[in-house]
């Protein structure tokens, strides 16, 4: 499936699947959000659902969400994405308020990531990935347009 972003102008070329945390947001969330939080712009996560995006303010990634924060002169903002990106948000923009869509978003997922078990993986290299060298290639040529970016 081709889809045009709203964002950025470029094509993007969508895997049939998705984030289970990003997918459960529905246009309700934003218009209930909305009604709680009247003065606030609304910024979602471009893994929701179109439903979601269309009536979002900015469609951001969660990077560009963070440097956004800083920049934005907005006090108020409803960030529709995982849950807990609002502590971090609040702890670096002190002067501005979050508020996430749905307290209930959260990735299971990425809580099982600790700083001890990085820490412990980086020191004892216990987790080998192997990545065949064509897709490693493929890969590698993402990640280094990304970082251009």
């Amino acid at each position: 499936m081709v889809k045009e972003a709203r964002e950025t102008g470029k094509t993007i070329i969508a895997w049939d699947g998705y984030c289970y945390v990003h997918d459960r947001f529905r246009a309700a969330d934003v218009q209930a959000s909305r009604a709680r939080h009247p003065e606030a712009v609304v910024w979602a996560h471009p893994e929701c659902r179109l439903e979601v995006l269309d009536l979002a303010d900015k469609v951001f990634s969660t990077g560009k969400m963070v440097k956004e924060a800083r920049e934005t002169l907005r006090k108020e903002i409803v960030l529709v994405t995982e849950a807990a990106i609002v502590h971090r948000m609040k702890k670096e923009n002190p002067d501005k308020e979050f508020f996430p869509a749905r307290e209930t978003a959260l990735c299971f997922n990425m809580k099982k990531i600790t700083l001890e078990k990085v820490l412990k993986s980086l020191r004892e290299e216990t987790a080998v990935i192997t990545v065949p060298p064509a897709i490693a290639d493929r890969a590698r040529v993402a990640i280094e347009k990304m970082i251009q970016i």
